[in-house]
C-alpha cells in the first residue's frame, strides 16, 4: 500500500521529541518550503554527519528510464555555478571527512561525515547542488559509462546478482520494484540529459527532501543553518504526489530456473510477498522480522539446526526479511544443499522444515534469547552516528515517521509467539510466492 509521506504531525516548528529511556534525542522540524528536518544529538565527539534523503527512488522512475535514479545521483557529483566537477567531494576531503551517496528502490541520498564545525559548509555546498547543478554532454557520455560498467562488474558478473533480478521480476507483477535499481541494461544505454535533468528538476526539491543531521550539533544552531542555506531554495509548486503502481492479488506460484557457468555452489531461494512496517501498525512486521530471525537469523536459528546440523542436508540456511520499504515486501528463504543433495531435495527438506516450525510453535526460550540480542543490538547501535542517520533517515523516506522509528524495540519485544506464528501462516502462502533454482547447468546435484 502506499503510504502517508509526511513525518508526522509533529513536525512542526521545531518540536523537540522526548526520548524515552534508551532512545535517541531527537529535534524535528519543518523549514516553510517544505523540507523536513531531523536532528539527532549526540555530544560524545565533536563529529557530525550531516545526510539529505529525497523521497525517490528508483521505483518512481519514468517508464522506459530506469536506472535514472541511479544516474542522476551520479550526476550530482559534477559541477554547479560555484563548484568545478570533483570540487564537492575534494573539499570534504581537504577538511578531513568523507562522503557518498545511495539509490534504493524508496530513496536517495547524499551523505558528509565530518568534524561538527564543518556542518556549515556541508550544508552551503549540498543547498548548492539541490538546485544548481550544472552538466555538459561530456559529463553525460562520461557518467553513463560509469554506471555501465558499475552494473557490469556488480551485476552482470555475477550469477547471483543477475538471479536475483530475476527473482524481483516474477515476484512482482505490477510494481516497479521488479525493475533493478541500476536499471536494466538497454534502457541504461540510452540515458541522456533531458531524462537527467527532467528528474532532477522534478524531484530534486526542499519539500521532496529530509535533512537529517546526527552528532555534536545543537538543535536550534542546525535550524539557523538549515533556514539560512536550504530554507531559501524555493518549493517546487508542480510537485507531484508519490503514487505508483500496485499490486494486483498473486493467486498463481511461479517458479524460475536460472543456469550459469561461472556458479560454483547452487542455492534454492524463495520469496513471499510481504507486507511492509506501516506508521502506527508494526505489530505484524515485527512478528515477521522475528519470525525470520527465529527461521534463520544464525547458526542456530531452527532451518539450520535442522537441516544443517540434525540432517545435513543444507550447508547454509537463511531467511531475510525487509520491513523498511514504501510498499509491500519480501520474506525470503535461502538454501544452499550440502554435496550430494538435490536442489529439489534440498527444497523439499526446507518446506518439511517450516512446516514442522509452524505445527511446534515458537521455542518461548529461543524468542527470549532474540529478543535480549535485539536489546543489546540496540544499545550498541547508539554509538554509530553514521547508523542513527541511515535508521531515521530509511524510515522516513519510506513512509515511517520518528515515533514509529522509536517505537519499534518496544515493539519488538511485545511480539509473542502466537503472533509470529500467526504471521507466518499469513504470509507464507504459495500463491504469492516465486521459487527459484540457481544451478550451474543441467546437474541438480553436487
Amino acid at each position: 500500500m502506499v503510504r502517508a509521506l509526511a513525518l508526522s504531525a509533529a513536525l512542526v516548528a521545531a518540536t523537540p521529541l522526548i526520548a524515552k529511556e534508551g532512545h535517541e534525542a531527537v529535534t524535528t522540524f519543518t523549514l516553510e518550503n517544505g523540507m523536513d528536518v531531523v536532528v539527532v544529538e549526540d555530544h560524545r565527539a565533536p563529529v557530525v554527519q550531516h545526510m539529505v534523503w529525497y523521497r525517490v527512488g528508483s521505483a518512481d522512475e519514468p517508464v522506459g528510464t530506469s536506472g535514472i535514479a541511479h544516474f542522476l545521483e551520479h550526476l550530482m557529483f559534477k559541477g554547479t555555478d560555484t563548484l568545478a566537477p570533483g570540487e564537492f567531494s575534494a573539499t570534504v576531503a581537504a577538511n578531513g571527512g568523507n562522503d557518498n551517496a545511495f539509490t534504493s528502490y524508496d530513496y536517495t541520498a547524499y551523505f558528509q561525515r565530518v568534524a561538527a564545525d564543518r556542518l556549515e559548509l556541508m550544508m552551503r555546498m549540498e543547498a548548492d547542488r539541490m538546485r544548481n547543478l550544472r552538466l555538459s554532454e561530456e559529463d553525460i557520455v562520461t557518467e553513463r559509462d560509469v554506471i555501465l560498467e558499475e552494473r557490469n562488474q556488480r551485476t552482470d558478473n555475477s550469477p547471483r546478482a543477475l538471479f536475483g533480478e530475476q527473482m524481483s521480476a516474477a515476484q512482482y507483477l505490477n510494481h516497479g520494484y521488479s525493475v533493478p535499481i541500476i536499471g536494466w541494461r538497454h534502457e541504461m544505454e540510452t540515458l541522456d540529459m533531458e531524462d537527467a535533468l527532467s528528474f532532477y528538476e522534478t524531484h530534486y526539491a526542499p519539500n521532496n527532501a529530509i535533512l537529517v543531521v546526527t552528532g555534536d550539533v545543537e538543535p536550534d544552531a542546525v535550524k539557523a543553518l538549515a533556514e539560512q542555506y536550504y530554507g531559501v531554495i524555493p518549493a517546487n509548486p508542480d510537485l507531484p504526489e508519490r503514487v505508483r503502481s500496485q499490486e494486483p492479488p498473486q493467486t498463481a506460484e511461479r517458479r524460475l530456473t536460472f543456469k550459469d557457468a561461472r556458479l560454483s555452489q547452487p542455492y534454492v531461494q524463495r520469496s513471499y510477498l510481504a507486507p511492509e512496517r506501516d506508521p502506527g501498525e508494526q505489530e505484524k512486521a515485527a512478528a515477521l522480522f522475528l519470525l525470520a530471525e527465529l527461521l534463520g537469523g544464525s547458526t542456530t536459528s531452527y532451518l539450520n539446526e535442522k537441516l544443517q546440523f540434525e540432517q545435513q542436508m543444507v550447508v547454509y540456511a537463511g531467511a531475510f526479511y525487509r520491513g523498511v520499504s514504501l510498499d509491500d515486501t519480501t520474506f525470503d528463504l535461502l538454501v544452499v544443499p550440502a554435496q550430494g543433495v538435490s536442489l529439489q531435495e534440498a527444497e523439499d527438506a526446507m518446506d518439511q522444515a517450516v512446516a514442522d516450525f509452524i505445527a511446534e510453535g515458537v521455542n518461548e526460550e529461543d524468542l527470549d534469547r532474540i529478543k535480549m540480542q535485539l536489546r543489546a543490538a540496540q544499545t550498541y547501535a547508539r554509538d554509530n552516528v553514521d547508523g542513527i542517520g541511515n535508521r531515521y533517515g530509511r524510515a522516513l523516506t519510506s513512509g515511517l515517521t520518528v515515533e514509529d522509528v522509536q517505537a519499534w524495540p518496544d515493539i519488538l519485544q511485545a511480539v509473542t509467539g502466537e503472533e509470529i506464528i500467526a504471521a507466518a501462516r499469513e504470509v507464507l502462502q504459495p500463491e504469492t510466492s516465486v521459487t527459484g533454482w540457481l544451478m550451474k547447468d543441467d546437474e541438480v546435484t553436487q
